[in-house]
């Protein structure tokens, strides 16, 4: 009897697991309209919102499309060249093609590899070149580059999906891509044309201002959130009064500090120009507020890992790059990415010390008295050119948070 009652018991457990197990699972036989009327119709006072917004939205969407029919964008479509690359001179635009070329593949290659995040960056590059490869203004010479560009994409995936061999040849090619289209803009030093940076506009230079400066911060904020946590009262200290002094200050101020102060202190000819120095400012600017966003990473660690990584041996240097860090900066990512569109949006501010980026090329060209009173429609150009590679940006660094996630258990 007493194991007959054991069994009985034991039948009646495992019963019940499987029922709790199956009341757990989500049902949703609800039906689309049943849906919307739970969420947007239930009750008077949500119809009438959901009414409300749903007649504002109608009516913003008509606005915008009413104002995008109506006008003619030749202020856009005329100037597309000067918004694009400034004054870069027309027999040299080449070095642009080549450049843009190269990064495709590159692009190409990483989706064909790495999947994941590749994907969306891909497709937008690719969805950019072909608009304007088909808008009607774009020249034929143009809309070839762009057609090429958007081949070497696909052979790009191609190769990456076939040869598993290519990654390492990408990541070399990555590392090499900046300080060879750098060269490759500018002449090689001499081997061809040069290419005075002062030539430089439009949107290629508030690229170039933003890729370096967000290459040149990363590992600068690192070694001062490190710095700050150092036992070393020197190392420490100084870190801690860079980072409190340049956040401190506006980048305007720094800007100006850059192109002014830094020839006065270096004796007046410093070989350095206009553009390099403003990429320094924003470097340095960039890399004290970066640096209290990895600081917060670091704290968030918890004092088990330290006291783990000890116990098994490692000395401080593979502590901290390879146990702490990567944790740090996997919790920070939303933060850092942050940052990086700032620095991306905040280049429009080089206009005040004469450099013409993109948003500074659209303000000299609505000053034209040819296009008087026609500005918007530049604004909004450059606003949707933003906001693309804005957004690029937050959603690789969601697909980086989503990715890392998967190794937590």
């Amino acid at each position: 009897m007493y194991m007959n009652n054991y069994q009985q018991e034991g039948d009646y457990n495992t019963s019940l697991e499987v029922a709790d197990g199956i009341r757990l699972k989500p049902v949703n036989d609800s039906s689309f309209a049943e849906t919307l009327r739970k969420n947007l119709f239930d009750g008077w006072k949500n119809t009438l919102l959901t009414l409300l917004t749903a007649i504002f939205s109608l009516f913003l969407v008509y606005q915008v499309v009413t104002f995008v029919l109506a006008n003619s964008w030749d202020v856009v479509y005329d100037n597309l060249r000067m918004l694009m690359i400034g004054q870069y001179p027309v027999d040299e635009v080449w070095r642009l093609w080549l450049s843009l070329d190269l990064a495709s593949l590159l692009i190409g290659l990483t989706y064909g590899l790495w999947k994941g995040a590749g994907k969306s960056v891909a497709f937008t590059f690719g969805t950019v070149y072909l608009v304007f490869a088909l808008i009607p203004w774009t020249t034929l010479n143009t809309s070839l580059n762009l057609a090429t560009a958007i081949a070497l994409i696909a052979v790009g995936y191609a190769a990456g999906d076939k040869v598993a061999k290519l990654k390492l040849p990408t990541l070399v090619l990555w590392a090499l891509f900046i300080p060879f289209s750098l060269g490759l803009l500018t002449g090689f030093g001499g081997l061809l044309d040069p290419v005075l940076s002062r030539e430089w506009g439009g949107w290629l230079l508030t690229v170039i201002i933003a890729m370096i400066s967000i290459i040149g911060c990363f590992p600068l904020g690192v070694l001062l959130a490190l710095g700050r946590r150092s036992s070393l009262p020197v190392v420490k200290y100084f870190c801690i009064g860079y980072i409190e002094l340049v956040r401190g200050i506006p980048l305007i101020m720094v800007l100006f500090i850059g192109q002014l102060l830094i020839p006065l202190f270096l004796g007046g000819e410093t070989g350095i120009d206009n553009v390099s120095r403003a990429i320094i400012a924003y470097t340095f600017f960039a890399a004290a507020y970066l640096a209290e966003n990895i600081r917060g990473g670091l704290q968030s660690i918890p004092s088990g890992q330290y006291e783990a990584a000890q116990a098994l041996g490692l000395n401080k240097f593979k502590l901290t790059f390879f146990i702490i860090l990567p944790q740090a900066l996997k919790a920070v990512i939303p933060a850092m990415v942050g940052q990086f569109i700032t620095i991306l949006k905040d280049t429009s501010l080089v206009a005040i010390i004469g450099l013409a980026d993109f948003l500074g090329t659209a303000r000299r060209i609505s000053n034209n008295p040819e296009y008087l009173g026609r500005y918007m429609e530049l604004y909004l150009f450059v606003a949707a050119f933003y906001f693309v590679f804005c957004y690029l940006m937050a959603h690789v660094s969601r697909y980086l948070e989503r990715s890392l996630a998967k190794g937590n258990g």
